[in-house]
């Protein structure tokens, strides 16, 4: 059965002359006749196919009924829009193929995909401009818009201006992170407290009075204080109540002139007042007179005891070193050894006269300081002892260096109570380091 090209063609009339075409034919041969040589070879099929289209439609040119499948549907389309385009750029075709089966478009569900494959799958694509559209939406992700409101911009310019921005917060370490449910140490006071513990140590304190006295000398005072090493020992008593006997003492003998026949007597009547007020179980009055090797009688001690807290006005709230040490340790670090080490140069800065006059704050880090460097820590000040302090290297180098050279002299000199009490196991041997050596500026 002949095709309908074949019909078409056997219907056709034929011309007169036989190398002439017929013009808006086409022969099925490819090649040209032997009888016209000049007759040129017809180009691609495709570029004479004009689709046109109307309401949604592809009209095919005359004579052409070759059958609309959906691939050469999309190709007469995509011809049609060139052309189309090209007469009139503002016309745009988005009408789909006829023969083609309508496809309904689901609604892309937008969810935070990690590859942009992942974005398109499950959309339909129907032509090229879904196609660039869904890509650019895989790459689009939605994002936060940042809005400054009235209060963070008040509380930004309140920080600016009381310097809080300045401070560097990155490099100071918050030393009372793991302390939040211990109530004993108030951790939403504590930098309140210390703020008024610097601001009262510069009240009632002593100060140069060797001058004023006229049989007691510093090599006195050493040696009392060198026997209190051994009774607050003896006795077992808490660390607040050593310094603060030391505290009473310096004060008094500011204050007051005394025989050097009873400096002693100073010091056991300063003890007690001192195991009074911070003692729980306090020891009574005939264990020191009994520490005394009894050169002192009951009314001798409870008579100095009255004059004492007389002269000083019964001031006994007061700022003593330990008070510092304990915080000044903590922002130096966990270390137990390096804990008995301040301490360690803590006592042996109460034997020397020339830090009485001192601030309490500035011997407890200039003690931090020569511990760090005997121990040979790194950095040997950091910018949490710096903030917590309130001291500079060069503010602590000076008494720093009294307390190496105090530790140097230490094994020799023929006061060896503090140096005997830190070179025992109870205090990890603190004492039997080696002094910081001339490299590291303090010897």
């Amino acid at each position: 059965m002949a095709t309908r090209r074949h019909q078409h063609a056997a219907a056709a009339p034929q011309p007169a002359n036989p190398g002439e075409a017929v013009p808006g034919k086409q022969k099925a041969a490819g090649r040209p006749e032997a009888g016209n040589p000049r007759r040129r070879a017809l180009g691609d099929i495709g570029n004479f196919v004009h689709a046109n289209v109307l309401d949604g439609k592809i009209e095919l040119p005359e004579g052409i009924r070759r059958p609309i499948t959906r691939s050469f549907g999309a190709q007469l389309l995509k011809k049609a829009q060139a052309n189309g385009a090209v007469t009139n750029k503002n016309a745009i075709v988005t009408a789909p193929p006829a023969a083609a089966p309508k496809q309904v478009a689901r609604k892309p569900v937008l969810k935070p995909v990690s590859r942009p494959e992942q974005a398109t799958k499950g959309i339909n694509i129907g032509s090229d401009e879904n196609s660039k559209l869904s890509e650019g939406s895989a790459h689009k992700l939605p994002r936060k818009k940042v809005v400054n409101t009235l209060t963070s911009v008040l509380s930004h310019r309140s920080k600016e201006a009381c310097g809080l921005n300045r401070r560097p917060k990155e490099l100071v370490e918050d030393i009372d992170k793991l302390d939040g449910d211990n109530e004993l140490a108030v951790v939403d006071y504590i930098d309140d407290i210390y703020a008024y513990y610097k601001s009262a140590q510069h009240e009632s304190r002593p100060v140069d009075y060797i001058g004023s006295q006229s049989e007691i000398n510093p090599k006195m005072r050493a040696i009392l204080m060198d026997w209190l090493v051994e009774v607050a020992h003896k006795f077992e008593l808490m660390p607040e109540s050593f310094y603060l006997t030391i505290y009473i003492i310096d004060r008094f003998l500011s204050l007051q002139a005394v025989p050097r026949r009873e400096l002693q007597l100073v010091g056991v009547s300063a003890m007690l007042i001192a195991c009074k007020y911070e003692e729980i179980w306090a020891p009574e009055v005939n264990d020191f007179i009994h520490i005394a090797d009894y050169a002192y009688t009951r009314q001798q001690i409870l008579g100095m005891e009255k004059s004492i807290l007389n002269r000083i006005s019964w001031n006994l709230t007061v700022p003593t070193p330990y008070v510092f040490l304990v915080r000044f340790a903590k922002a130096a670090g966990s270390d137990k050894e390096l804990e008995q080490m301040v301490f360690f140069f803590a006592e042996m800065a109460l034997m020397e006269y020339g830090l009485v006059s001192q601030c309490p704050s500035l011997v407890a880090a200039s003690a931090v300081y020569a511990a760090r460097c005997t121990l040979k820590k790194s950095p040997i000040w950091t910018e949490t002892l710096k903030h917590h302090t309130g001291f500079n290297e060069l503010q602590l180098m000076e008494p720093a260096k009294v307390l190496v050279a105090l530790h140097a002299a230490a094994p020799q000199n023929k006061l060896k109570a503090v140096y005997r009490k830190y070179s025992s196991g109870q205090f990890a041997r603190v004492a039997l380091h080696p002094p910081a050596v001339a490299a590291q500026g303090l010897a």
